[in-house]
C-alpha cells in the first residue's frame, strides 16, 4: 500500500517485539526499521526480513520513518532518549512514572514544537487506558470516588526498575492487589486508600556473583516512585528458577468509579482489562495511537500530548462515515 504509516522502533525488548507483533495486525502500516544501542547483527528480529540500525543512524533516517515508537524504559532510557528523538520524529512512547509525567511531558513538548513534530508520551493502558476511564468516571458521576487496581502481574517498567538496581543479575516484579481493599471499593463505601493499603509489590531477584543481598533489598524497597510507598518483599532465587517460573508477563487490572447520582441512587462503574502478554498489549496500544500521532501530525498538531488530547476516531483505521454506521 502505497499510503502506508510507516513505523520504527527505537529499543528491542520486550516491547519492541510486541510492535513487531502488532504491525503484523494493521494492513495500514509498514515496518521499516529497529534502532539498537546493541551491534544490529546480534539483534534477530520477530518480524522476517525487518532491517536493524544503530541507533547512531536514526538523525540521518528522519525521512525514512513516519512515527518512531520509543521502546525502551522509563526509569533511565526515556528521559534521556526522548527529548532528543522529539526534536527528528513524531514519537510515541510509553513514559509510565506517574509522578514525573508532568516534568517529561515538559521536556518532549519544548523540542517537538520547534521542530513540527508530534510527541505522544505516556501510551499504554495505565497510564493511557486507564487514565481514559479515570476522567470519564468522574466526569460523569461527579460525586463520587475513583481506585485504581493494577494486577495481579508483572509489571515492566517495575521490573525493569529492579533490574537496573546494581548487584541484580536478573528481576521481576509483580503487583497484587489487597483483596480486602477491592471489596471495599466494589462496595461502594469511598474507602481512602494509601498506596501500601491498596497494593503489595513482590520481588524475585537474581544476584550477581559477590552482590550483597541486603545492600539489593534496601535499593528495591526504598525506591521513590517505584517501591517505597509499599509493602515490598524481595526473594532471591536461582538463575534456573527465572527462566522456569517468571518468563510470562501477564498482568491487568481494574479502575472504579462508585458515585450518586441522587440522594438514594449509587452507581459503579468498572473498567477491567486481563492480559496474557502485557508487553503485547501494550505494543498493540502504542501501534494504535501511533496512527493518531501520524494523523494529529499531518493536520499540524506538534508538540507533546497525552491521549486526552486524541479523539477515539483517530485510532481506528476506519473512516469517520464507517465509525459513524458501524460504532454508534
Amino acid at each position: 500500500m502505497a499510503d502506508q504509516i510507516r513505523i520504527a522502533i527505537a529499543g528491542h525488548g520486550n516491547l519492541g517485539r510486541g510492535v513487531e507483533t502488532a504491525i503484523q495486525k494493521n494492513p495500514d502500516m509498514r515496518f521499516v526499521g529497529i534502532y539498537t544501542r546493541r551491534a544490529p547483527e546480534s539483534v534477530i528480529p520477530s518480524l522476517a526480513g525487518a532491517p536493524v540500525f544503530s541507533m547512531a543512524e536514526l538523525p540521518g533516517h528522519a525521512g525514512r520513518i513516519d512515527v518512531l515508537i520509543l521502546c525502551g524504559g522509563s526509569k533511565e532510557d526515556l528521559p534521556e532518549q526522548g527529548p532528543r528523538l522529539a526534536a527528528l520524529f513524531n514519537t510515541v512512547d510509553s513514559f509510565d512514572t506517574h509522578a514525573r509525567i508532568p516534568e517529561y511531558f515538559a521536556s518532549m513538548d519544548a523540542p517537538a514544537l520547534a521542530n513540527e513534530r508530534t510527541a505522544l508520551i505516556s501510551v499504554g493502558w495505565d497510564p493511557g487506558l486507564f487514565s481514559i476511564n479515570r476522567v470519564m468516571g468522574e466526569a460523569l458521576l461527579p460525586d463520587g470516588a475513583t481506585h485504581t487496581f493494577w494486577g495481579d502481574g508483572l509489571s515492566q517498567g517495575h521490573s525493569d526498575a529492579v533490574r537496573r538496581v546494581p548487584g541484580v543479575a536478573a528481576g521481576v516484579q509483580y503487583t497484587r492487589p489487597v483483596p480486602e481493599a477491592v471489596d471495599l471499593v466494589r462496595g461502594a463505601s469511598r474507602p481512602v486508600l494509601t498506596p501500601r493499603q491498596s497494593h503489595r509489590r513482590d520481588c524475585f531477584v537474581v544476584l550477581e556473583d559477590g552482590a550483597d543481598a541486603e545492600a539489593v533489598r534496601q535499593a528495591i524497597v526504598t525506591m521513590p516512585h517505584y517501591f517505597d510507598q509499599y509493602d515490598t518483599t524481595v526473594t532471591f532465587i536461582s538463575a534456573e528458577e527465572m527462566e522456569n517460573s517468571h518468563r510470562a508477563m501477564p498482568h491487568g487490572g481494574f479502575v472504579i468509579r462508585s458515585g450518586n447520582t441522587s440522594s438514594t441512587q449509587t452507581q459503579v462503574v468498572e473498567y477491567s482489562l486481563k492480559l496474557d502478554s502485557n508487553p503485547e498489549f501494550t505494543a498493540s496500544v502504542l501501534v494504535a495511537y501511533a496512527r493518531a500521532t501520524h494523523r494529529l501530525h499531518l493536520s499540524g498538531q506538534y508538540g507533546a500530548k497525552t491521549v486526552f488530547d486524541v479523539p477515539p476516531g483517530l485510532l481506528s483505521p476506519k473512516s469517520a462515515a464507517q465509525l459513524r454506521a458501524e460504532q454508534l
